[in-house]
């Protein structure tokens, strides 16, 4: 499955907020973390702001904070603010079919979307924060911005 540059760059920025939850970070220092033009990020943290994940402060000093619940929050809750929805995608895949074998691949691909969305809906950030910490444990770096 491949997720939308939006969508990647919302998953980062709400990680790397959530890492420490209480520290504003600057879009800046995001944008030149992964790699993402200021302006398309600042689209993405707008979004995340309206959806109450992420709340912004103006001025020297400001910038972004994590003002969700990071064990309640999964990764569907912020996949789904910058993706279609996967299962209705499936649903009307399997309603263009015109042959059997068309029809056979869209349910195997709708039972798939399925799978995938139950896992999104399962991992919360605090759990891909702790993945963080460990794979940075292992490889012996730093955390998160």
């Amino acid at each position: 499955m491949k997720l939308q540059k939006s969508t990647v760059i919302a998953l980062c920025s709400v990680l790397e907020a959530a890492h420490e939850p209480g520290r504003q970070i600057s879009s800046a220092g995001i944008a030149e973390k992964y790699g993402v033009s200021p302006h398309h990020l600042a689209k993405v943290l707008r979004r995340l702001g309206r959806a109450g994940l992420l709340e912004s402060a103006r001025g020297v000093g400001g910038g972004y904070r994590f003002s969700g619940n990071a064990k309640r929050v999964t990764l569907m809750d912020v996949i789904g603010l910058f993706e279609e929805m996967i299962v209705e995608a499936a649903g009307q895949r399997e309603k263009a079919a015109s042959t059997d074998v068309e029809r056979a691949i869209a349910q195997v691909l709708g039972e798939i979307d399925e799978t995938a969305k139950a896992v999104f809906k399962s991992i919360t950030i605090a759990t891909m924060l702790r993945l963080i910490e460990r794979q940075n444990r292992v490889a012996g770096q730093s955390p998160p911005v």
